[in-house]
């Protein structure tokens, strides 16, 4: 090649040299490289698999542990990331604490009330026959040794929990036949979950355990002849409504059904106290989103019941009183059997009976 070539061939790779840097330079003159949406979130620190008991399209029960993720990723620029699983997908719905305990995954959203049969105080922590009513139950936890009972409790298991999710009452349950006395609960096959099933137990039901996703199907085919398990929203969801016209109040045997984050302890511990207070931040205010939503969509379910069917019914006074005097002698068996299950029930009658000063002339009548 000739000089002169040469230099022709250098000056064209210098021009195209500036015209390329022109080409990508950002209008505003900065001269940093542009980077994407995706550049800009933060380094993942927190990535956790979190099988849930409740399926994500129930309203209020499923859909706050993903309100809870969506929160986290936010709040942390995606640096906090929960895989939310469905119910059955990567484990049963009766044994996320079983899976978070042994390592299986790192952390679980459920009701304690299932774990009855391996951590006989556990129901305590999720709902409690004629117990305390869902801001009680807030009060007991945060600010009269509730948080501390259950901490303690779970870490013989592994877990630490997180106070994530309550609802006000469930239904008491829905029935093919009007209930007009206990009797009428003599042999009847029930599905019935916690404490509340002891009791109806011990009423003369026959009572038997299902998940959510099981419950229409015995239901319609004979299996079962009556269920309770949730907020007449997520009921009506499930269909109970179809096979079952009766659906009866007040829901006595969960007052208020409190829901917890379930975290490896290890895991738990090898967490920095920044993302610590983080989680328990965001469950804190699950739990106020949750019992919003759980007042706030039931009214408008009940008042369509004409429109499908169903009869909303209200449990004669007696009934419900013999059904508290079992509930006492209930109480009274599992805490003579668990230790746990004694300290626990003792803190939180002790609270209910200091609460009792201000609940019962602070607010109206309900009747008022």
């Amino acid at each position: 090649m000739s000089q002169r070539a040469a230099l022709i061939a250098v000056i064209v790779a210098f021009l195209v040299g500036i015209i390329g840097s022109l080409a990508v330079r950002p209008p505003s003159g900065n001269t940093a490289p542009a980077q994407s949406t995706d550049s800009t979130r933060a380094a993942q620190r927190i990535s956790w698999r979190v099988p849930i008991a409740f399926a994500t399209n129930l309203p209020v029960i499923g859909d706050a542990i993903v309100y809870v993720a969506d929160t986290l990723s936010a709040a942390s620029n995606g640096a906090v990331n929960l895989q939310v699983f469905e119910p059955g997908e990567i484990v049963p719905p009766f044994s996320i604490t079983d899976a978070v305990r042994d390592g299986k995954v790192e952390a679980g959203y459920t009701w304690l009330g299932y774990d009855q049969g391996k951590v006989a105080a556990a129901p305590l922590l999720g709902a409690v026959p004629f117990g305390m009513e869902p801001w009680e139950f807030s009060a007991w936890w945060f600010d009269a040794g509730g948080r501390e009972l259950g901490e303690a409790l779970y870490a013989k298991q592994n877990i630490h929990i997180l106070y994530c999710g309550i609802t006000g009452p469930e239904t008491a349950g829905w029935f093919r036949e009007p209930l007009e006395s206990l009797d009428d609960v003599q042999g009847l096959k029930i599905r019935f979950a916690g404490l509340g099933g002891k009791v109806i137990e011990q009423a003369g039901a026959s009572v038997t355990m299902l998940p959510g996703g099981e419950i229409f199907q015995a239901l319609e085919k004979g299996a079962i002849d009556a269920t309770e398990y949730s907020l007449p929203i997520v009921d009506q969801r499930l269909g109970f409504n179809r096979v079952a016209g009766f659906n009866y109040y007040p829901g006595w045997h969960q007052p208020s059904t409190s829901f917890h984050l379930a975290v490896n302890l290890q895991v738990w511990n090898q967490l920095n106290p920044a993302d610590q207070g983080l989680l328990e931040a965001v469950c804190t205010a699950s739990v106020t989103r949750n019992l919003s939503r759980s007042e706030a969509l039931q009214g408008a379910v009940i008042a369509g019941f004409p429109d499908v069917g169903v009869s909303a019914e209200t449990l004669p006074d007696d009934v419900l009183r013999k059904l508290e005097e079992i509930s006492g002698q209930v109480m009274a068996q599992e805490a003579a059997r668990d230790e746990d299950f004694r300290l626990i029930h003792e803190s939180q009658q002790a609270f209910r009976n200091d609460y009792a000063k201000w609940k019962s002339r602070a607010y109206l009548p309900r009747d008022f």
